[in-house]
């Protein structure tokens, strides 16, 4: 089966670099299906997993938002923040779930509001990723 080389980065350094046969993520205009030999493109990609196939086994990585760039034989994932869930500290995310839950519930602009839907969505993401780990 057929390969190309996958890259997430950050501000912060290399995430994730490997050979592998499929990536899904989240884009801001929706759901992308990657596969070797896609055609180039570039979309920014909203807070979600990106899951990384390569054969049966899949890597799950959290991204807090950024680009991804699609050349027919690699990926590049430009994130603002980027972890495999091995990175995640589970209650540290759960914290941060519930401090999100309570500022949405209390929210009485729509500013704040969005801010806390957007934390709020960064934390679950960050728990699905290292909770699907398991």
């Amino acid at each position: 089966m057929e390969t190309m080389i996958v890259d997430v980065v950050t501000p912060d350094g290399h995430v994730y670099n490997g050979d592998v046969n499929m990536v899904s993520a989240r884009a801001q205009s929706g759901e992308l299906g990657i596969l070797p030999r896609h055609i180039p493109m570039v979309a920014p990609l909203s807070v979600g997993s990106v899951r990384l196939k390569d054969g049966s086994n899949v890597k799950l990585v959290a991204v807090s938002g950024g680009f991804i760039e699609v050349r027919s034989d690699r990926v590049t994932i430009l994130a603002e923040a980027a972890e495999m869930p091995s990175d995640i500290d589970v209650a540290r995310a759960r914290a941060a779930k519930e401090r999100a839950e309570r500022r949405v519930a209390a929210s009485q602009e729509e500013v704040d509001f969005k801010r806390a839907q957007l934390a709020l969505k960064r934390a679950l993401t960050r728990l699905e990723v290292a909770e699907g780990d398991k």
